[in-house]
């Protein structure tokens, strides 16, 4: 595949190691070539670097098997998961995680992505059920196409609301973008 093509959370295979993109952002500076800077985690040593890949290079996907699997518990260092056909459990570091941490909770059925039967992460749902713990009161005479507000979640997590959307309510998020998608119905 085409750097062009990387993804956040993605698995390449780098310099003969397997790297994560924790970051990636398009770039094309004026009348030069475009590029992919990219941060990346090595999994072998937790290092992370930065690399600018110019937009045609190839870069090799690594091929990840995914178990569904029910998040069990977190003990501080690593997170335990436990899997649904054969009960084997697992435990996977805060580290290799990264912000996907957040939006555990305890029974809820994922995919965790294993490279050769190694854990290496996991893979979120499209869309999650989430409630507003706390966000500031609707502005009298703003409109839904005003600007977005802060909300903070149950789980700590901050998105941009609309204005009308208020403490307690349930909405729909995309846990990739921490993004608010609509109020849950």
């Amino acid at each position: 595949m085409q750097a062009n093509d990387l993804r956040k959370g993605q698995v390449i295979l780098f310099e003969g190691d397997l790297c994560k993109v924790m970051e990636f952002r398009h770039h094309t500076p004026g009348n030069l070539r475009a590029m992919v800077q990219a941060k990346l985690r090595n999994m072998r040593t937790g290092n992370q670097f930065e690399h600018r890949f110019r937009s045609q290079d190839e870069v090799i996907p690594a091929y990840i098997n995914q178990h569904e699997m029910e998040y069990l518990y977190s003990d501080g260092h690593a997170h335990h998961f436990m899997n649904t056909e054969n009960y084997e459990q697992v435990e996977i570091s805060d580290e290799d995680l990264g912000d996907a941490a957040a939006w555990l909770s305890p029974g809820v059925k994922l995919q965790v992505q294993f490279y050769e039967s190694k854990p290496i992460g996991i893979e979120l749902p499209k869309t999650i059920r989430a409630k507003i713990a706390s966000t500031e009161p609707m502005v009298k005479g703003a409109t839904a196409s005003a600007s977005y507000k802060p909300a903070t979640l149950e789980n700590g997590v901050v998105v941009q609301v609309p204005p009308f959307v208020t403490d307690g309510e349930e909405i729909i998020v995309d846990p990739s973008e921490n993004r608010y998608l609509e109020r849950a119905k």
